[in-house]
């Protein structure tokens, strides 16, 4: 999936879901640990990750007010942009490679067993990559 987004869309897989991300949460904005949390990678490496993406203007960071240490990625109206063009390229990578070599599995129990683990284990128990 990682090849396939950056052969059409120019997108990282980690790129894409931190957009992703940011594009479901209020504001289009999420404190950078949460962010890296849900990412799954180690706070250094989103932090280098969101440089790259403000050097595009796909996304910002500012200063959390009430907080003086935190800060926050913001998905600009171009990153939000970015992720619907790369919306279309992702979904069929996700249908090939997944989704194709499910025929015949329950889907329904399929989705009830990893929404269990997920549940079981949220991001704050999860160790950063």
């Amino acid at each position: 999936m990682d090849a396939d987004l950056l052969d059409r869309a120019k997108l990282t897989l980690n790129e894409y879901l931190v957009l992703m991300f940011l594009s479901e949460a209020p504001g289009r904005a999420l404190r950078m640990s949460e962010l890296a949390d849900l990412v799954q990678i180690s706070f250094s490496g989103l932090t280098r990750l969101i440089e790259r993406l403000e050097r595009d203007n796909t996304v910002r960071r500012e200063k959390i007010a009430q907080d003086g240490r935190g800060s926050r990625a913001v998905l600009t109206d171009a990153g939000f942009a970015r992720l619907q063009s790369a919306w279309p390229a992702h979904l069929e990578s996700v249908r090939r490679i997944v989704m194709d070599h499910l025929t015949g599995v329950d889907l329904p129990a399929l989705t009830a067993a990893l929404t269990a683990i997920i549940d079981d284990n949220p991001p704050s128990n999860r160790r950063s990559r």
